[in-house]
């Protein structure tokens, strides 16, 4: 197994463990926490969960309408998820507004990345991939 990241007072060179990532005007940032109260190192299961808050700085309205993940576990495994929006939504963020959820995953190892990104669409039918950076999953 890899060895974890190195954080200083529990942070990476960003700053912080989560991300915080703009593309035009889309502002992605992410908070990722460990659930120990889910997690089982007998099992090999650590689960974290991460705060997502999607910003509109534009002067148009945004559809949320797909998502793409990479995660990498602590031994190097990629994970490739897709599906439609978040959370069983495909949310609209109108300008100057904002959009919030939390999710979860679980991991075999103590450690892991995650990093993606958001397809949206606006009334006029045009399309914006907006990333959302690297994070990390991280026990204690």
């Amino acid at each position: 197994m890899e060895s974890p990241p190195t954080f200083i007072d529990g942070q990476n060179d960003a700053g912080t463990r989560g991300s915080d990532t703009r593309t035009g005007g889309i502002q992605i940032r992410v908070q990722p926490e460990f659930l120990p109260e889910h997690s089982d190192s007998d099992e090999k299961r650590w689960v974290f969960s991460y705060h997502i808050e999607i910003i509109n700085h534009d002067d148009q309205a945004w559809t949320l309408q797909s998502r793409e993940w990479t995660i990498i576990d602590g031994e190097g495994e990629r994970h490739d998820v897709r599906g439609p929006g978040v959370v069983g939504l495909q949310p609209e963020v109108e300008p100057t507004g904002s959009f919030a959820y939390s999710s979860y995953c679980p991991l075999p190892t103590p450690w892991g990345t995650m990093e993606g990104r958001y397809r949206f669409s606006n009334a006029s039918g045009e399309e914006l991939v907006a990333e959302i950076g690297r994070f990390f999953l991280v026990q204690g």
